[in-house]
């Protein structure tokens, strides 16, 4: 009866250090994974943020196309249309034909301070 007890025991013994054994392997692989992980968020972070700042500097610089554009074609305008120019002329100096009638559309404020906030950038 006494080998018994002892097998027992042996037995007993063996699968406490194997369950300690398991558990230490599941917790090594958890650290090395928490090591591998914590090396890798930073930099990905880092691309996220440099992503969206590319971006934000891509829609400036298509803004700024668009304006260069528009006054590229205004400069064309002015030199090679003289009616163009004569409007324009008429229009910031507030001078009119003989029998011209001029009507003025005051555009709203809220498009006024969006258009002039825009404008400075």
């Amino acid at each position: 009866m006494d080998q018994t007890y002892g097998n027992f025991r042996a037995r007993r013994e063996a699968t406490v250090w194997q369950r300690l054994n398991r558990i230490l392997r599941v917790l090594l692989v958890l650290a090395v994974w928490l090591v591998i992980v914590s090396l890798f968020v930073p930099p990905y972070k880092r691309l996220v943020q440099r992503r969206a700042e590319i971006e934000n500097l891509q829609q400036q610089v298509n803004e700024q196309q668009t304006l260069l554009s528009r006054q590229t074609r205004e400069v064309n305008m002015l030199k090679t249309d003289a009616t163009y120019l004569e409007t324009i002329a008429r229009d910031r100096l507030d001078l009119m034909k003989e029998g011209e009638t001029i009507f003025r559309l005051e555009a709203p404020r809220a498009a006024k301070a969006k258009t002039a906030s825009s404008g400075r950038r």
